[in-house]
């Protein structure tokens, strides 16, 4: 039975898919905050109208935790991924606010095989996390290390 995962071989450059939707309440905005960002903005709306957001928010690394389900569930999981060297950027654009329906649009850039194993090719992707309105909430670029379906066969 050949194999049904995705492999490096399945991702082209221009290649977008759109994983979610998901809704984000206030109770996991505040149960992320308390356990590993306690900042006043993250846990109490009255605390976080006097801050630079302006209300309720979640944390950055609430949102790249969320980014990191989505992705996990839309397609990490049912391919030879082998993790990630690191992450390129990470930009917050607006805050997240409890209520909010979020979706994630990954973009592959580019695709590489890898110079020193020729299990493996890289792939370059650009993830946004958007709202309801297609609003950029946050943006993360970074490479992928993914199994190949054919080791050193041609890129």
């Amino acid at each position: 039975m050949p194999d049904k995962k995705l492999h490096w071989e399945d991702f082209e450059p221009g290649a977008v898919t759109v994983y979610g939707p998901r809704l984000v309440t206030r109770e996991e905005i505040v149960a992320f905050a308390a356990e590993f960002d306690p900042q006043p903005m993250h846990l109490d709306e009255a605390a976080a109208s006097a801050t630079l957001l302006g209300g309720l928010g979640a944390s950055g690394w609430h949102s790249c935790s969320l980014m990191m389900r989505m992705m996990a569930d839309g397609f990490v999981l049912n391919s030879a991924s082998m993790g990630a060297p690191g992450v390129d950027e990470v930009t917050w654009h607006k805050p997240l606010r409890p209520g909010t329906r979020i979706r994630l649009r990954a973009t592959v850039l580019e695709t590489r095989p890898s110079g020193s194993r020729p299990g493996v090719g890289l792939i370059k992707f650009r993830f946004e996390m958007l709202d309801e309105a297609d609003a950029i909430m946050m943006t993360q670029v970074n490479t992928l290390m993914m199994g190949r379906r054919t080791p050193g066969g041609a890129a």
